[in-house]
């Protein structure tokens, strides 16, 4: 079990929390943050590791696409998120489950147990799509 430390007196730390390396997914997924506001949380969708005839891609290619993908997937919505009727008379853009359409570099991103994550605004999304798979960045 690892530690996180905490204090101004860098003799005398504090311990304020720990977290386990080995947590189970269920745990992990309890750690996720629960955005504020109008935020979104998206998840990453896993980057295809070849290409279409086989060869493996460079693991600078991998990081790449996945830091430019334009298809996010949404894991929770933040309380305030398409609550405005001037801006959104139509309702929400999006729903959690959705793959959504966003810009290459939407958003902030945080990497939570090895996994990217990015908070969106909620006027970030530019679509939803059923099937993600074949969509690539021009």
């Amino acid at each position: 079990m690892s530690e996180i430390l905490i204090g101004s007196n860098p003799d005398n730390p504090q311990i304020v929390g720990s977290y386990r390396s080995e947590a189970t997914t269920e745990e992990k997924a309890k750690q996720l943050p629960n955005p504020s506001g109008y935020h979104i949380l998206c998840a990453i969708p896993e980057v295809e590791k070849e290409y279409d005839s086989g060869i493996v891609k460079a693991d600078e290619t991998l990081r790449n696409e996945e830091i430019l993908t334009t298809v996010l997937f949404v894991v929770k919505l933040g309380p305030d998120c398409y609550k405005d009727p001037s801006k959104f008379p139509s309702g929400a853009w999006c729903k959690e489950g959705d793959f959504v359409l966003v810009r290459p570099n939407a958003g902030s991103r945080l990497v939570i147990h090895g996994r990217e994550f990015r908070l969106i605004n909620d006027d970030t999304v530019e679509g939803v799509v059923d099937d993600p798979r074949g969509i690539k960045r021009k």
